[in-house]
């Protein structure tokens, strides 16, 4: 049996026409603003990427640096956008109380009309992770059992019904007064953001949708077939998991392939320099057409959601950054189109001999 994959699991498009679906995280970390910036212009960012084309807006999750929390900067876009998918990624539910994050989930997919996605994840070993499950209380230990129990329990307060007892592994709960009934029956699609052979086999079997970041687009690829034969030896062979990727992304015609700013951001960020990022996270940047070709090999990996955290640091560069990237849709379908063998929306097989599946 096999899964289907599908880049509209957050969406009823309706379309006719696979395309490459494009996100854009909003600047909501402090490291990403100048001086002089007013954070409400997070929100203007996001009102123009809507008006750009993006189909959706992401928002990061950390305790670790001064940002805008995830949920409220989603809440806010709700209000002043109308069409465009609006994600964490990766919100880290071990940061909250299952019961209270549920409502608030629910609330935000509420007032958004339904066009909440939660990317989720349990967090990392070392300074990223452990620091951020002490500031919370929450226990190390079972933080992936943790994080599927809490996903399950969400998904039953979602549904408005009640009184709710869960007895999982970690989590224990008795007689939870009826919840907020979330927009769409069952709530908002869940995506899985890990890579690990555990990891994938989690997303087939429980999740709705995989966020990972791999820096080889190959790996992407062998991880969707994982996920894919997961899927179906759990019965869920149907079931629409839609294939996204988180990417950093910086165009450039600097003579360095924008190394220089990549370090710069990395820095700013992670605290790591640039050639270490790259080891963890999928990196595209350089002149437009270098930056097509490496999401072109994501996407004929499998990618239909990609994901683009935008690498400078204040709002005016990264909105310029938002408008070149936006103009590179065209390409990405075009490629789409040449590895799934059919024309494109206008009837015309395109050439694309400049980018190539490796």
């Amino acid at each position: 049996m096999t899964s289907t994959f599908t880049e509209n699991t957050e969406s009823t498009s309706g379309s006719a026409v696979e395309a490459v679906r494009m996100g854009v995280f909003v600047p909501s970390t402090k490291a990403q603003w100048s001086g002089h910036t007013d954070p409400r212009e997070v929100v203007s960012f996001g009102v123009r990427a809507e008006r750009t084309g993006f189909d959706s807006l992401w928002a990061t999750d950390s305790l670790l640096t001064p940002r805008l929390e995830a949920l409220t900067v989603l809440a806010a876009l709700a209000a002043v956008t109308g069409r465009v998918t609006l994600g964490t990624g990766a919100l880290l539910p071990a940061l909250r109380t299952p019961v209270q994050a549920a409502q608030t989930i629910a609330s935000v997919d509420l007032l958004s009309g339904g066009r909440l996605v939660l990317g989720v994840g349990a967090g990392f070993p070392g300074r990223f992770g452990q620091p951020v499950y002490a500031m919370a209380g929450t226990p190390w230990p079972r933080r992936f059992r943790r994080l599927d129990e809490t996903v399950e329990l969400w998904r039953r307060l979602w549904s408005g019904e009640g009184p709710v007892s869960y007895h999982g592994e970690v989590l224990h709960f008795d007689d939870i007064a009826p919840g907020t009934r979330a927009f769409r029956p069952g709530g908002p699609p869940v995506w899985l953001g890990g890579a690990t052979p555990a990891a994938l086999a989690r997303t087939g079997r429980l999740y709705d949708g995989w966020m990972p970041y791999p820096p080889d687009p190959a790996d992407f690829g062998t991880g969707l077939a994982a996920i894919r034969t997961a899927a179906g030896e759990a019965g869920r062979g149907d079931a629409p998991i839609t294939p996204a990727l988180f990417v950093n992304t910086l165009i450039t015609d600097a003579a360095d392939g924008g190394r220089a700013a990549l370090d710069s951001y990395a820095r700013a960020n992670y605290g790591l320099p640039v050639e270490e990022m790259e080891t963890i996270q999928a990196v595209a940047a350089g002149t437009p057409e270098a930056v097509v070709e490496k999401l072109g090999r994501y996407v004929a990996e499998g990618a239909r959601h990609l994901i683009l955290r935008i690498a400078v640091l204040d709002i005016p560069a990264q909105t310029a950054q938002m408008d070149r990237l936006a103009a590179l849709r065209p390409a990405l379908n075009a490629l789409l189109a040449d590895v799934r063998g059919v024309p494109d929306a206008a009837g015309v097989r395109p050439d694309t001999a400049g980018v190539r599946r490796r």
